[in-house]
């Protein structure tokens, strides 16, 4: 996600904490909140492809992941 959309989402996060958001800006901060959850998601997903958990006897078991994509 862009720098700047994260900024977007910290003034409007200080907007509604201050004197509260128009039904536009609401909106707005929904989408760009989903944006950003889904761009977490997104990049724990793919560190958990390359994850792999070592035994003590050696042997490499990769993470699995339940209900990912």
């Amino acid at each position: 996600m862009e720098q700047v959309k994260i900024d977007r989402i910290n003034e409007l996060s200080r907007k509604s904490r201050e004197c509260g958001l128009t039904e536009e800006e609401k909106a707005e901060q929904t989408a760009l909140r989903n944006e950003y959850r889904q761009a977490v998601v997104g990049s724990l997903n793919a560190s958990l492809k390359n994850t792999y958990i070592m035994t003590p006897d050696g042997k490499k078991h990769k993470v699995k992941q339940n209900g990912g994509k």
